[in-house]
């Protein structure tokens, strides 16, 4: 790396969970050079946290057309794209590349030092296994919990949200969704939680996303009251789970963005592997799991008696 504050480039597609596991790759690398910029090229409705942050500075799409050249045998990069790559001290490619086909682009655009990680984890926990990479800079080190930390002033703003849904205290989130039905906790089990925390005294406020309509219709008639984080960015929803007490969800990107933002989370695992993909968090979260591996064999009583 150069004298100067080096400039590194994370390319880096994926879900939410996907981007959630690779923020200590870019720890890792602000702790060794604190002045570094980063920079990613990814989606940013979901990097842009990592600017929000401050774990990066700029997040360009990759859903520019002119991307498309640096997948191609014989690119024909467009003005800037060549001094855009030679700029960066250090590239670091986690997109799909079987043959080498980025890699060999980067290069050819003038890239002075490209490390490759396999966004397909073959081994161990996502998060060690997209450390691999940093081997080669003598920064490799397990068992690192990716860490989303925001300035007062956003977290302000996030706990007046919560207050403007007539929330008084540290709620409880629950998102009853994933990316998989296979993935989901039964949804009647779900609306039982939250009545029964309800009847107890705790306010809970449900997070929602666009692909969890199917989950709506009933969720609306079971509880047509109760507070909602619905549909929000990224950049809004962090900072105010950070003002949470607790979250519950399934195996979801949602999931290891609460456990990121460091507050206790309770996983519900069901075919999953918990040993690849449970969520890391400065608080360790607690993963509950069937011995069948079917959700439908966990008990409402099980999840209820690991509430902290």
């Amino acid at each position: 790396m150069t004298p100067h504050a080096p400039r590194i480039l994370i390319l880096r597609g994926g879900a939410i969970g996907d981007f959630i596991v690779t923020l200590p790759v870019l720890q890792t690398l602000l702790a060794r050079w604190p002045d570094a910029e980063i920079e990613i090229w990814g989606y940013p409705h979901i990097a842009d946290l990592a600017v929000a942050a401050g774990l990066a500075k700029k997040v360009v799409s990759l859903d520019r057309a002119e991307m498309v050249r640096f997948f191609v045998p014989v690119p024909d990069f467009a003005p800037g794209q060549e001094a855009a790559i030679q700029s960066f001290d250090l590239i670091l490619n986690y997109l799909h590349d079987p043959e080498g086909q980025i890699r060999s682009n980067l290069h050819m655009a003038g890239a002075k030092q490209v490390l490759s990680g396999s966004p397909l984890i073959k081994r161990g926990h996502a998060v060690d296994f997209l450390l691999e990479p940093l081997m080669a800079l003598a920064l490799y080190e397990t068992g690192l919990a990716p860490a989303l930390d925001f300035p007062k002033g956003t977290l302000d703003r996030a706990a007046a949200r919560l207050r403007a849904l007539g929330i008084q205290g540290k709620p409880v989130t629950i998102h009853p969704g994933s990316g998989s039905p296979k993935k989901n906790w039964p949804l009647d089990r779900y609306i039982d939680l939250i009545k029964t925390l309800r009847s107890r005294g705790r306010e809970v406020v449900l997070v929602l996303g666009e692909a969890d309509a199917p989950l709506r219709p009933a969720l609306d008639a079971a509880l047509p009251d109760i507070p909602r984080l619905d549909s929000l960015p990224l950049t809004d929803l962090a900072p105010a789970l950070a003002t949470c007490s607790l979250h519950i969800g399934n195996d979801s990107g949602i999931t290891h963005l609460a456990a990121a933002v460091g507050i206790p989370v309770v996983a519900l695992f069901g075919p999953t592997e918990p040993a690849t993909w449970s969520p890391r968090g400065r608080i360790p979260p607690t993963l509950l799991r069937p011995p069948s591996g079917d959700l439908s064999d966990l008990a409402l009583p099980t999840v209820l008696a690991a509430l902290p």
